[in-house]
């Protein structure tokens, strides 16, 4: 039999780097992250049923150089000078912990860190109100249809990573990674 791979515990870390070569300065956005020394594989958007989630430090903790891990990853790199450009998770929690949440990733120039934040709360929490059948206006304020959310009592908690950089001035590859990781 196959052993069961749902995540017990999940952190979130995000990381910035510059290089001259575009891979490179992804691998530097990892390291800052802290987590250059695994082999990642990423995986689509559901938050598990009963998850926890620990500190960026608690998780570090729990990897082991080499180990293959789970994570939903958004990154972004660009070597134009002064470009904003963006990476953001965001989660979306259920009133009941027996339910599965949403995550959301985005990555993509010329947003704010305080936007991109709750844009990728924005799409967590839309997500996992059309699973309980909620209609949306998607023209209303992300904080009214939050309220919205909350009244009904579907989510409990959203919440976001987001790693904003500006492009190097002299051109270097710069690269913003942000990161929801999955611990079994």
């Amino acid at each position: 039999m196959i052993p069961s791979l749902v995540p017990r515990r999940m952190f979130f870390t995000k990381g910035a780097g510059k290089h001259r070569e575009s891979l490179q300065s992804f691998e530097e956005a990892l390291r800052n992250a802290g987590i250059a020394g695994t082999n990642l594989v990423r995986v689509s958007s559901i938050f598990p049923p009963n998850c926890k989630i620990v500190t960026r430090a608690r998780g570090l903790e729990q990897l082991t150089a080499g180990q293959i891990i789970f994570c939903v990853m958004a990154e972004c790199r660009t070597n134009e000078p002064n470009r904003l450009a963006g990476a953001g998770i965001g989660l979306a929690i259920p009133a009941d912990k027996n339910s599965y949440g949403y995550i959301s990733e985005y990555h993509g120039f010329g947003m704010t860190q305080r936007t991109c934040s709750d844009y990728v709360e924005d799409m967590a929490a839309t997500m996992l109100a059309t699973t309980q059948g909620i209609d949306l206006d998607p023209d209303k304020a992300y904080n009214e249809r939050k309220e919205i959310y909350q009244a009904k009592g579907l989510i409990v908690r959203t919440r976001a990573v987001v790693q904003t950089i500006e492009g190097d001035k002299h051109g270097l590859w710069t690269t913003a990674v942000a990161a929801a990781v999955f611990v079994l």
